[in-house]
């Protein structure tokens, strides 16, 4: 007798599976999330007639740690910035879980590294879930890829999408958009659904390893910006790569989440035109343009993503407030570091910010993580209560402490060759850690003023206001 299945409860957003209908998750805290499932086997193994019986387990072989290594061979995608985030281009046999707010160019410039691709002599296969073929043409035409030699198709089966795929030369690269949409048959729910997308996700990965193409999955993404469906699908892919950016802005910003063979800091900036996504090789100029540099309240941050130095505009607003709890809005940085650096000012730096509204932004959009920004947001909150401006040639950064000390931050030098590059001449900085292997300080591509206290910032940006008055 066949054993019986019993349903499943399955959470929708983290897969957490239970035997009984809940309201709430215990394991994400999510609200109705919790679907009925049928019960199923298990994706990876089938249906339970088809799979051979072993009385015992297949014995392969072990090696040892020496051995020649060789780099993994990799597939360069002809777009740059793509292949920075990459770490190099696409790893053979590797996973790539791509995901991003609707309408942010996911589809846009998974079409240009097809083309890209494609025009080299490689094999590449777009498989569409979402959407019919004539209308990943039109895409393809708006963005003058139309001559392409890039297979289409639009599917839903996984399993009908491995038996074309393995027809003929194996794909360089196969694009699946979006993952949410595909089902294989070895599980019994409906498409969308965690268990169809862990177990689609899982066949891909089988494809992907015993072939050797790199295979692409789409991710959509929930209100959270996190991507939809089990959390072990991240786990199970090589690389996260998460495509932001602002509607409101035409830069994109992508971002590795994860990454097995490359860097996980690394930033790749496009810039959204008529013609598509397009390359963005000097993301400084593009976030300091159009700022304005006599007001007051604006400081030029000096920042790093992974090797790549990168020049933001911070700006800050503080005016008097008329309720009983000040508002504090920030955008672009973290809320509760906003909050220390406010309560720092307040304790070490003698300014009086509880009866005043602070807004920050980072302006372009740009979402800063360093704590290397301390400093830039001090100055410009510092700046904007004083009303005085700071100078227009001048960037910061430093690390903040909650004593007011500044401390020294990484890679000062690039940081330095990038401002003198655009045009600063200054920087404020903290004070240089000693090297006593060199035996002498390096030479700084601009003037630099050292600062080791909160203290001193504030006396500077005073004594400036004084000399203007």
């Amino acid at each position: 007798m066949a054993k019986q299945r019993h349903p499943a409860f399955v959470c929708q957003e983290c897969g957490a599976v239970y035997n009984r209908w809940k309201g709430k998750c215990e394991a994400c805290g999510g609200w109705n999330t919790i679907v009925e499932e049928a019960g199923s086997a298990s994706p990876m193994a089938g249906p339970v007639a088809t799979r051979p019986s072993r009385a015992k387990g297949r014995i392969f072989p072990l090696e040892g740690l020496q051995g020649e290594t060789k780099e993994a061979p990799r597939t360069p995608s002809g777009i740059a910035e793509l292949d920075r985030v990459t770490g190099g281009g696409f790893v053979h046999g590797s996973i790539i879980l791509l995901g991003g707010d609707p309408g942010i160019g996911k589809s846009t410039l998974l079409m240009q590294a097809s083309a890209a691709l494609a025009m080299r002599g490689e094999r590449v296969a777009y498989i569409s879930g979402e959407e019919a073929v004539a209308q990943v043409r039109l895409r393809a035409e708006r963005l003058g890829l139309g001559q392409a030699p890039v297979e289409l198709a639009s599917e839903t089966n996984v399993e009908d999408i491995i038996a074309t795929l393995s027809q003929g030369r194996p794909p360089a690269l196969a694009i699946i958009d979006s993952i949410q949409t595909m089902w294989t048959e070895t599980v019994e729910s409906a498409p969308g659904t965690v268990t169809q997308v862990r177990g689609s996700a899982q066949a891909l990965i089988r494809f992907a390893k015993t072939t050797g193409t790199a295979v692409i999955l789409v991710g959509h993404v929930t209100k959270d910006g996190q991507i939809a469906g089990p959390r072990v699908v991240e786990h199970m892919v090589d690389a996260v790569v998460s495509f932001e950016g602002d509607t409101g802005h035409h830069f994109r910003i992508m971002r590795a989440v994860k990454n097995r063979f490359g860097p996980t800091d690394e930033i790749g900036v496009f810039e959204m035109s008529d013609q598509g996504l397009r390359e963005v090789p000097n993301p400084s100029e593009l976030f300091l343009a159009g700022r304005d540099m006599a007001t007051a309240g604006t400081a030029v941050f000096a920042g790093m993503e992974g090797t790549r130095p990168l020049l933001v505009e911070i700006q800050a607003l503080v005016a008097p407030s008329s309720l009983g709890t000040p508002r504090r809005a920030v955008v672009g940085w973290d809320q509760s570091r906003l909050s220390m650096v406010l309560a720092v000012l307040e304790a070490h730096g003698g300014l009086k910010l509880g009866m005043h509204d602070v807004y920050l932004n980072v302006a372009g959009g740009l979402r800063i993580t360093e704590p290397a920004a301390d400093l830039a947001a001090a100055a410009a909150l510092v700046s904007s209560l004083s009303g005085n401006p700071l100078p227009p040639d001048t960037v910061y950064f430093g690390e903040m402490g909650l004593s007011g000390a500044i401390r020294p931050v990484a890679q000062e030098q690039a940081r330095l060759k990038e401002a003198a590059k655009l045009g600063f001449s200054s920087a404020v900085s903290p004070q240089p850690r000693l090297d006593k292997s060199k035996g002498k300080s390096e030479r700084l591509p601009l003037a630099t003023s050292s600062i080791g206290h909160i203290t001193d910032l504030v006396a500077n940006i005073a004594a400036r206001r004084r000399k203007a008055s």
